[in-house]
Formats: structure tokens, sequence, C-alpha cells
């Protein structure tokens, strides 16, 4: 008789149902897995045959086939050993067992533990979508599973406990999720009123934090660049529960959820050393995994150091910026991961720091400091809206004993002009003024006839591609929006396009 036991496999960013259909035939002692494994699930018959060996249980004699449905799809990973165990044992220990509404995902040890693996949350969605009520998973994996409603899911530290669950002997008490403790406030890891001086720069970042749109300092080591980066996730709205679950899913499938978490509740900052890879950055492998630019999805993704990273893989930005994904390409296979984030880049102005400076000299031939900004093309330049000069503060200003505001503060503006956006673009499926197509930005970013007049100046003066155009009004509509003014007037074009080219004696193009 063929028994049958519910799993789940991982592809990308979801999960889709597996069905472990398990044979026992006459022939000598064997295990066979079919239906497209990898080499992971098949090493998987040596790890049950040892935990059973252990646990002294009874599985049929002869050879064992073991069918992974769909039989057209690849399996990947670890997580099959326990579910193929079980359905190996549906035959004798759990015959009569009901296990219909219930899915199994689990690594086995030799000596009948449990191990978690990645993606849980993922297979968990994929589970409650195919009609599961119960989830069985390594106790590890638990807390992130449990977050998916309609789903009762519990832990097991071995297959002995779970064994002794499906039997009645004992049982495992399910894990629930606490949402209000989830949801509670947390610190910033750096407040704004921590950031001596600087009042411009921290004008750009509430623009940018407003509406979602990136941003470049330039200036000399030491001016607080890097400081101000890792102020902007504290100035960002929180995220909502939805927004929670996206990012927990992509850090689950990369293995970077802590011991026991089950959301992230903070939004991601992702700052990548100048040495990692385009790879590394835009995601893929043998084994697809999410890169710094997915892991980065409703966060911010800080690239210090701008000019050190190849050209390759700052060249790998251009299309997740514009389509807020990122799709994977291989001969055998194409996936598309998430990739909504806030691009923030810090950089010297040049290779000893100090061009331009008023405070030190610069030793870099012209030569040099054409070469080094060279690394930025002008395509990406362009996809950066704000691009700012940070300059060395002074003295007074280090040593100054008022504190500025606090991220606190600067949220609530922050809060406020998205909820403005939010409110126009609830048809059209956007979030924020960094976000809109060139086709709605022409259509609802409406301005008078002094901010035309301006924005005809600044197109033909600056030399503006359409893509710069539409940049400087959505960058308008933000600084209106944090106004609360239905218009974009002059006011609101001119701060734009200062920011927009305030940097502009490094980047002459």
């Amino acid at each position: 008789m063929i028994r049958k036991i519910h799993s789940a496999a991982l592809w990308g960013l979801d999960g889709f149902a597996v069905t472990v259909e398990c044979y026992a035939g006459p022939g000598l002692p064997r295990m066979e897995i079919i239906g497209l494994p990898d080499t992971a699930v098949k090493e998987s018959q040596e790890r049950i045959w040892a935990a059973a060996m252990s646990l002294k249980l009874p599985l049929p004699r002869g050879r064992i086939t073991v069918n992974l449905a769909p039989a057209d799809r690849k399996k990947q990973g670890s997580g099959f050993d326990l579910p193929i165990l079980l359905s190996a044992l549906a035959g004798t220990l759990l015959a009569g067992t009901e296990l219909s509404d219930a899915f199994f995902i689990g690594e086995l040890g030799l000596d009948g533990s449990l191990r978690g693996g990645n993606g849980a949350l993922c297979l968990a969605l994929a589970a409650r979508d195919a009609g599961a009520k119960r989830l069985f998973v390594p106790k590890e994996n638990a807390a992130e599973c449990s977050v998916v409603d309609g789903l009762c899911v519990y832990g097991a530290e071995s297959v002995s406990e779970l064994l002794d669950h499906l039997l009645g002997t004992k049982k495992i008490e399910q894990v629930t999720f606490d949402r209000e403790r989830i949801l509670e406030n947390s610190r910033p890891a750096v407040d704004f009123k921590d950031i001596k001086g600087q009042e411009l720069a921290k004008r750009a970042a509430e623009i940018a934090a407003a509406g979602g749109h990136n941003l470049l300092l330039a200036g000399p080591p030491g001016s607080g660049k890097s400081m101000l980066a890792k102020a902007i996730p504290g100035i960002l709205p929180r995220m909502d529960f939805e927004e929670m679950l996206e990012t927990t899913k992509i850090h689950s499938i990369a293995g970077m959820l802590r011991e026991g978490e089950a959301l992230i509740r903070e939004r991601p900052f992702r700052s990548p050393h100048h040495t990692m890879s385009f790879v590394g950055l835009a995601g893929g492998g043998a084994s697809p995994q999410p890169g710094e630019i997915s892991l980065a999805h409703n966060g911010v993704l800080f690239l210090d150091e701008l000019p050190e990273f190849e050209k390759r893989s700052l060249e790998v930005l251009r299309q997740p910026l514009e389509d807020r994904q990122v799709t994977i390409t291989r001969a055998a296979w194409k996936l598309t991961f998430p990739s909504d984030f806030m691009l923030v880049c810090a950089m010297n102005p040049c290779p000893c720091g100090y061009f331009g400076s008023d405070q030190k000299k610069c030793t870099c031939t012209p030569v040099a400091i054409e070469r080094y900004l060279g690394k930025i093309s002008g395509p990406l330049l362009d996809r950066i809206d704000i691009r700012i000069e940070v300059p060395a503060l002074s003295f007074e200003e280090l040593n100054a004993r008022q504190a500025g505001e606090s991220s606190e503060e600067v949220r609530a503006r922050v809060d406020r002009a998205r909820q403005i956006a939010a409110e126009r673009y609830k048809d059209y499926g956007v979030r924020c003024n960094g976000a809109l197509s060139g086709a709605l930005t022409k259509k609802l970013c409406r301005y008078d006839d002094k901010a035309e007049a301006v924005l005809r100046s600044s197109f033909v003066s600056r030399h503006m591609s359409a893509r710069g155009l539409d940049r400087i009004l959505r960058l308008s509509r933000t600084i209106a929006d944090l106004e609360g003014a239905e218009l974009i007037g002059e006011a609101h074009v001119l701060e734009a396009v200062q920011f927009r080219f305030s940097s502009e004696k490094f980047f002459n193009r």
C-alpha cells in the first residue's frame, strides 16, 4: 500500500506543497528517492536509516521507493528527512493515525534529533495555502512559522517527541504568536539628536526618507556621512505587519534569522563591504539565494566608499532601482526577488578624500580624481535623486552642547508626508513618491506656473535627461508633502534642484 505524508519545498521566495509517497515492496533492503531530488535529498536515506536504527523504529523490510510529487519540480534541502521517515512509518507505527491535515518539515540527526533549516516561514505559508491545519517543524523554526494565521504550529526537538505527540502519549504544546509584543516600538541604533551639525544633510535625509528617494553623501573623511546613513532607518516609517512578513521571508531563506526570532521588526540596514561581488549584491548561485539588494527590501542599502566597489557590481543596481525587483535568469530557471529599498551611498570625493575641502589640501592629481569619480557611471548617478556635499565640521559645531531634533520628531513629519502620499496613490498601488513611474509622475505631480518656469529653466541649463526631470518632480512632490502643500510650488522645485545638484563640483556631468 502507498502511504502519503505532506510537506513543502522552496523555490525562490515561495514554497509549494509536496506529497511524499512511500511504497514498500519485496527486494533487498534499500531506499530509492525519486521526483527530481537534489544531492541533499538523496543523502537523506542514510540519515533516515541511522535515525531509525538509533530509535529502534520499525521501518518496512525490503525495497522502499519514495516519490516526491509533483515529480517535475526540483526538490532541494534536507527538510524532507522527517516526512520521508514518517511516510515509511505510516504503514506500521503510525497506521490509523490521521495525518491528512498535517505538514511535516525537518532535518534528521543520526540520533533522531531534529534540526532547523532555512526558509521555514515560506514553507509554512505554502502549507497553509495548500490546506494544512497543523504544521510540525524543528523547535528552532517554530517561532517564525507561528506568525502564519490559520495554522497550528508545533515545534519538536526529536522524532521521539514528535511520535509521542502523534500517538497521543505526550502532547507537544502549540507555539503561539504574540503580535502585540512583536509590534512594540524600539529605539533606533543611531538617533538624529546625536549627530552634530550637518543640518543641510539632515534635511536631505528627511526628504529622502519621506519620499523613498535615493541619497548620495559626498565629503571628506570624518564628516559624519556613515553616522548619518545609519540614522536613516530610525526616521523611516515603522513597518506594518505585511512588510514585516515580506522582510522575514527573505531573511529566513538566507538563514539570517536569530534563533527564536519570529518576525523582523525593524527596517533592514544592509551595509555590504566594497569587495562584494555582483552575485553577492544581486543574488543567485547554484542554489538561488537572495542578494544584498533583496535583503535590504523595505529598508536601506548603504554602500560606503561607493567608488571602491567594482563597476560591474554597481551596474547591477540599475535595473532593481527602476523595477524594485531583481530577476535572475539561468538556462534552467528564472527567479524574481523583491528589492524595494532605499539606496544610500557615501563616498570621499577623491582617493585621498580632500578634494574640494577648505581644511586640508588634496594631494591627488586631476587624472586620479577623474579616474576615481569615473567609476560611478552617469546612468547610475542619474538614478540617485539627492546628491549632497557633507563638509567637514568646525570645532564649534562639534563642541555644541545643544541637542538637535530626535529621530522620533523627524519620523513624525516623515509619517505625515507618507500618509499624504499614500492617500493620493491609494488607487495606483504605490506607497511613496520615489516609487512613481514616469506616467504617474506626469499625471499626479501637479505644479503651478512659477514652478513650471523653474523646471523649464533647470532642464535646459542643467542638461537634464527625461529621467532626471521626472526625479526632480518626484522630489519636489515630497518636499511639498512635508509642507502639506497641494500643488508643487516654485520653492519646492528650487530646493529639489539644489539637492540634486549640490555635489556638482564633484560630478560635473
